[in-house]
């Protein structure tokens, strides 16, 4: 029969990969949009935006709401 303690320690175990996976998923998310963000912001500079034009586009957008 198992102890009580070896049974806590495997739903610790379990618990901490859960929020580990999660912290992965989410890392990798914000990664993937902030080179796409950079990505878009090389592209308008290409074409002659600055990037103080995109955040002034951005402050408006919020401003308005």
């Amino acid at each position: 029969m198992m102890s009580t303690s070896f049974t806590i320690l495997i739903a610790e175990l379990i618990v901490i990969w859960l929020i580990f996976q999660t912290l992965i998923k989410l890392f990798n998310t914000v990664f993937s949009y902030s080179v796409t963000i950079l990505v878009i912001i090389i592209i308008l500079m290409f074409f002659g935006f600055l990037p103080q034009d995109f955040i002034q586009k951005i402050m408006l957008l919020f401003l308005a709401c």
